[in-house]
């Protein structure tokens, strides 16, 4: 394996580890819950806002990430991503309350954020072929969310919610140390650049109403991604009675819709290589309120089908915010630009956590979490119409000055 490809391998890892970590305590919050003495019925809605200021400062401590990455060098805030993120899971493992375990949550999140605004950044570079990367990259990322209730759940299953925590902790201090040699031998390679991305210098005419339109997305869109991975596998113990014969089933079941739904990605990192953003956008985001409205009519493996269905749009969406971005901003201001989106993203993404414990306290259960849900997707379609007509793959519009 060649220096560029070892490269993105490593960008690739790094995006899987960072949700797979972000969703551990989606599978092991009832676990742990149990472990501090809270009553079975009320043991899940109770633990998830201790979850939640790990999703804000995954979101608020991006741009702090993107400006140090900048003002220092990009290769070595992932080598702090990977270290920091395993000291923090293994640290978060040794809580004896709700609140220790919030704050170890919480440092979790602090080092989630290095990975997007960086990371993202990192594969973008170059040019070329970036939806096909980004697809790629981000069937990685949605393997550590398909990853996240099956290693959890069989962890759970046969020893505690703590070693859920412990063991992707050693392996991803593992991963950061290898990072780091091969960074040191002076292998790492960034793609080269493309004739348009050396002379892509200010962002793209129509700049404006394009990050608009990315901003609508990402609300809308973190909402429906922050629901959607938190509270399936649950939905699936509640809603699969004649399925689920254990923790470790339903952490299976849900694991196989993230991990097969994952492939969207690819399937639309090629369309957007070759055609019209704004109409790849526009089928991807119809479909999601249809599908998530379904859901909710669902059970038993009937809902499996659905959410397979549903997470395949969701999932394939992602790639589509990131290649707008690197068609109208220059790599100067990319990891800033992404490090507002994750920011804007997961905020949004925690707020939507509280929704659902809302929703839940007051019996609605999770059929009407879904319908909320949809509901929120519509605003995608708004998106899709908003950005400037004729996005080609090749970006024809000439660069303005930054402002």
């Amino acid at each position: 394996m060649n220096a560029q490809r070892l490269r993105f391998a490593f960008l690739n890892v790094g995006h899987f580890v960072d949700h797979l970590f972000m969703l551990i305590f989606a599978k092991a919050a009832f676990s742990a819950g149990l472990f501090f003495g809270l009553a079975e019925d009320g043991a899940y809605a109770e633990m998830i806002p201790y979850g939640i200021p790990s999703l804000i400062l995954f979101g608020a401590c991006a741009p702090l990430a993107a400006h140090i990455a900048d003002k220092w060098q990009r290769n070595g805030m992932i080598t702090v991503f990977f270290v920091g993120i395993g000291l923090s899971a293994i640290a978060t493992s040794f809580a004896q309350n709700p609140v220790q375990l919030s704050i170890g949550l919480a440092a979790i999140g602090i080092f989630a954020a290095i990975y997007h605004p960086v990371g993202i950044a990192m594969v973008i570079q170059g040019g070329g072929n970036i939806g096909w990367r980004l697809g790629a990259n981000g069937v990685w990322g949605n393997m550590g969310v398909a990853a996240a209730p099956l290693i959890t759940g069989f962890i759970l299953a046969q020893y505690n919610w703590q070693l859920a925590f412990i063991v992707p902790g050693v392996i991803a201090i593992a991963i950061g140390i290898a990072f780091m040699i091969f960074v040191r031998r002076g292998r790492v390679r960034p793609p080269a650049d493309t004739s348009r991305e050396k002379a892509m210098v200010g962002f793209v005419s129509g700049w404006k109403r394009a990050l608009l339109a990315v901003a609508l997305v990402t609300s809308a869109g973190g909402f429906v991604f922050g629901t959607m991975t938190f509270v399936i596998p649950r939905m699936f113990e509640v809603s699969m009675p004649d399925v689920s014969i254990s923790v470790a089933t339903t952490g299976l079941l849900a694991a196989l819709v993230y991990a097969l739904a994952a492939f969207a990605q690819l399937v639309v990192g090629r369309l957007i290589d070759r055609k019209d953003i704004r109409n790849v956008l526009l089928v991807v985001a119809l479909a999601q309120p249809v599908l998530i409205g379904l859901m909710a009519l669902q059970t038993n493996l009937a809902l499996f089908f659905a959410s397979l269905a549903a997470m395949a749009f969701v999932f394939g969406q992602i790639p589509i915010t990131d290649a707008i971005i690197s068609r109208y901003v220059p790599d100067l201001w990319r990891a800033k630009i992404l490090s507002i989106k994750l920011m804007l993203n997961l905020v949004i993404g925690a707020l939507s956590l509280l929704a659902a414990r809302y929703i839940l306290e007051a019996g609605g259960g999770f059929s009407t979490i879904m319908i909320v849900v949809g509901a929120v997707a519509c605003l995608i379609t708004l998106a899709a119409l908003l950005l400037p007509a004729k996005l080609t793959p090749e970006g024809h519009a000439s660069a303005a000055p930054a402002e």
